[in-house]
């Protein structure tokens, strides 16, 4: 009975994609073609960059305002810049004692300091969620143009700090992976393979349900955000399960880790009259959302679905942030991640 209902979910996600998008010419090869670019469907390189001028007035470092849901108490984990090692040598009179090395000292004979320099940067690894369950809009934008628009947000603030950015981006068929780099043109770059993949998303495109990329992509990021990396993940989580959950308790360990829960208000906010046919392109079902049976159904999946997304905060200390793909993407991250005021000129 739950998988029918689950089923009943997704067929509604899917088909609600497909009613509301604009009527555009079936490409020739959905998996190759990109789809014409229409604002709130698709997004493009170029829209993107653009939004290096809303990437300000938030944060994700340690020092959180008290309204950021990266702060209280099971605050932000997000340590900020590190230190990291830089030579020992042996104590001079005026050297802090809290900077002796013991086990050297007792080795040696001498006693022996070690010295810190504070990190410059750190490496930023964005994962972002491009898959055909991203493509489904009520309001305002698809769920993937709303996790196109974070990405490019977090990643110019973040090379505002002066921070390397990098990141996997998957889709459906496969994914792509973009080592942490601190430069313009390395940003421009992963924004526009995000951008490429969400303009090859298409309702004429095969329904094809690739509920294990979820874990795959953070298995890849795994590979390069060994320790102390801010990881951003931002998705709908389709397709999570318990092996989605020990990967991020895995990468949570040694890095930062940010989960930005993509949702669109319609499944959590069923009308009460009238019938919908949705189809997940191959089979087609009417639901009648004046049906009790019908509304319960969809509305305990979407509740269980979210109730397992933020037992991560609490069980291992992930902060799960819900974004809204009806709202204004840079206005929520700020109101989320806390509006900071303006301290003079700041850059980004």
């Amino acid at each position: 009975m739950r998988e029918n209902l689950a089923g009943l979910a997704r067929a509604a996600w899917h088909g609600r994609a497909a009613q509301h998008a604009p009527q555009v010419p079936a490409p020739a090869s959905a998996k190759d073609a990109p789809a014409a670019v229409v604002p709130g469907v698709h997004v493009d390189a170029a829209a993107l960059s653009q939004l290096e001028s809303a990437a300000r007035n938030f944060s994700l470092q340690s020092n959180q305002p008290v309204h950021s849901l990266l702060a209280g108490r099971h605050g932000s984990k997000v340590r900020g810049r590190g230190l990291a090692f830089e030579e020992l040598r042996p104590y001079v009179f005026g050297d802090d004692i809290r900077t002796m090395d013991w086990r050297v000292t007792a080795r040696t004979g001498s006693p022996h300091i070690r010295l810190y320099a504070e990190e410059k940067d750190r490496p930023v690894q964005l994962v972002v969620d491009q898959r055909m369950n991203m493509f489904f809009g009520s309001r305002r934008a698809m769920k993937s143009v709303a996790a196109a628009e974070v990405a490019a947000l977090v990643a110019w603030r973040m090379l505002a700090d002066g921070d390397r950015v990098g990141g996997v981006v998957f889709g459906d068929d496969d994914l792509s992976s973009f080592r942490p780099q601190r430069s313009r043109a390395a940003v421009l770059h992963l924004l526009g393979e995000i951008a490429r993949r969400n303009q090859l998303l298409s309702a004429y495109a095969p329904a094809v349900r690739a509920a294990g990329r979820l874990n795959e992509a953070l298995l890849r990021v795994s590979r390069f955000g060994h320790h102390d990396a801010l990881i951003v993940v931002v998705s709908d989580f389709e397709g999570h399960d318990a092996r989605t959950r020990d990967l991020l308790l895995r990468l949570r360990e040694r890095n930062d880790l940010l989960a930005v829960l993509v949702h669109d208000p319609f499944l959590s906010e069923l009308p009460s009259v009238g019938d919908l046919v949705v189809s997940d392109g191959n089979l087609q079902v009417e639901l009648g959302f004046g049906e009790e049976r019908v509304r319960r159904g969809i509305t305990e999946f979407v509740d269980s679905h979210s109730a397992a997304l933020f037992a991560w905060q609490r069980g291992i200390g992930v902060p799960v942030l819900p974004l809204s793909a009806a709202e204004d993407t840079a206005e929520q991250l700020r109101r989320l991640l806390g509006n900071l005021a303006p301290q003079g000129r700041r850059r980004g």
